[in-house]
């Protein structure tokens, strides 16, 4: 029996891509078997927070943690290691205090953090009355007399109806960035901020913020727990509260510091694919989940890609980053070292959500790319990833996109992350194992499909 080539051809394409499809899910499943089973992020982040800890740019254990990384990076494989020189902000804690008391009464301390990069008190204490805003609108309409010589205090709270809560971080994160410019410029002494948190506990979270270029305020900026936010904010409708503060932050100019890198070369071809999360932390917690999780997990990528003997066509680059936390030099440093060696960069993904269980990827890419990864939805489906609507990429990545790179983040189940989120509470305790894994698998499966297909 004759057949034509138009009815052939149908049959052997689908033939063929249905072989391609199985020795795509082969490699996945022996991606992710080799992590969940010999897969060493978990105590790799064990040693980096539990020796190391909080690493904070400019300070003496980040520098540490930059040697760690080098170590690290070898000890996975790498083929060359190497440190790239980056320009970050010093800015140091001190001694922090903040007291209140209710008109006579005795002074009493609430939990605090300053928020990260912002001036202190110069170890004096501030004491002024407490000025109850709910949020911006509410702020705008106090006349001037109302403000000066006041500490104001935003009680904006994350919105709990955003089932992301990274939406709502978003939403409420203005007030920790701008809300002593707002309030510096008209007289205030000082700002206190309900943390950005999801949880309703009294864990004080602290965090970037930064001061207008016309604000020569610069006033102290401070943040305290949900609920001593909200009991404060229920007696302030009662009576007059006074608050007393005293803060040594400050920033101490810029310093020489280092993003470290690691890499495995291209067997096709120089150009680039980048796998990467920030190094650094704030300067409280351990830095587990942000961003010692994203860290080990790209690393974990290159050894397991160097295991399992992966022939990459395009070189993967680790890139652990510098400085995301207050000022995002190292991303900006990488970005700007790219354009000026004319170094061509097909992919960038970042991991800095989290080690939580992995469901999806932001995309910024073209619609092509972005339809080409979401084709293939039906290989991740087996390892409960699934999103792949969400147009967003890490912050140290973002500044690739100028150059055409199209970027990817990781985006694991959201619930939990800022509960600890730049708090004392993120410490390696609260990372598991098999979701630190299963997000560097889902990481490491989508390099190899770039890889293989870009």
């Amino acid at each position: 029996m004759k057949y034509s080539i138009i009815k052939i051809l149908p049959l052997f394409l689908g033939g063929f891509l249905f072989a391609q499809q199985s020795a795509d899910s082969l490699q996945f499943k022996n991606i992710s078997d080799e992590m969940l089973v010999n897969g060493t992020a978990y105590e790799n982040l064990r040693d980096l927070t539990q020796n190391i800890g909080h690493r904070l740019s400019g300070s003496a254990a980040y520098e540490k943690a930059t040697d760690w990384a080098v170590l690290k990076l070898k000890e996975a494989g790498a083929d060359k290691v190497w440190k790239e020189e980056v320009m970050v902000p010093v800015w140091e804690r001190g001694k922090e205090s903040l007291q209140i008391k209710e008109g006579n009464g005795k002074w009493k301390s609430l939990r605090m953090l300053s928020l990260g990069n912002s001036e202190g008190t110069k170890g004096k204490d501030v004491e002024a009355e407490i000025v109850f805003v709910k949020n911006k609108e509410d702020f705008d309409k106090l006349p001037d007399a109302a403000i000066k010589g006041k500490i104001i205090f935003f009680n904006y709270a994350f919105n709990q109806k955003f089932i992301s809560t990274g939406q709502a971080y978003g939403d409420a994160g203005k007030y920790r960035r701008s809300a002593a410019s707002w309030a510096g410029k008209r007289g205030a002494k000082a700002v206190i901020i309900r943390s950005l948190s999801s949880a309703f506990d009294d864990v004080p979270h602290t965090g970037m913020m930064s001061y207008d270029k016309d604000d020569t305020a610069k006033i102290a900026a401070v943040a305290i727990g949900p609920k001593s936010a909200d009991e404060l904010e229920k007696t302030l409708k009662t009576q007059k509260v006074f608050a007393k503060l005293n803060s040594n932050a400050t920033m101490k100019g810029d310093k020489l510091t280092y993003s470290v890198i690691g890499e495995i070369t291209g067997k096709k071809d120089q150009s680039v694919i980048v796998v990467g999360g920030h190094l650094d932390s704030c300067d409280v917690g351990e830095g587990a989940q942000d961003d010692g999780a994203g860290i080990v997990q790209s690393i974990e990528v290159l050894r397991t890609f160097k295991k399992l003997g992966i022939n990459n066509n395009h070189t993967i680059r680790v890139v652990c980053f510098a400085n995301e936390e207050n000022g995002v030099r190292g991303g900006n440093q990488y970005a700007a070292n790219i354009k000026k060696n004319n170094e061509k960069h097909i992919f960038a993904i970042e991991s800095d959500g989290g080690g939580f269980t992995p469901r999806g990827f932001g995309l910024v890419m073209s619609p092509e790319k972005r339809q080409q990864v979401q084709s293939w939805r039906n290989l991740f489906l087996p390892y409960g990833v699934h999103n792949f609507e969400v147009q967003y990429a890490g912050t140290d990545i973002e500044p690739m996109e100028p150059l055409g790179v199209p970027l990817a983040e990781l985006i694991p189940d959201s619930q939990r992350y800022f509960e600890i989120h730049h708090s004392d509470e993120d410490t390696f305790d609260k990372v598991n194992r098999r979701e630190l894994l299963l997000g560097a698998a889902a990481m490491g499966q989508l390099i190899y499909m770039v890889d293989k297909n870009w």
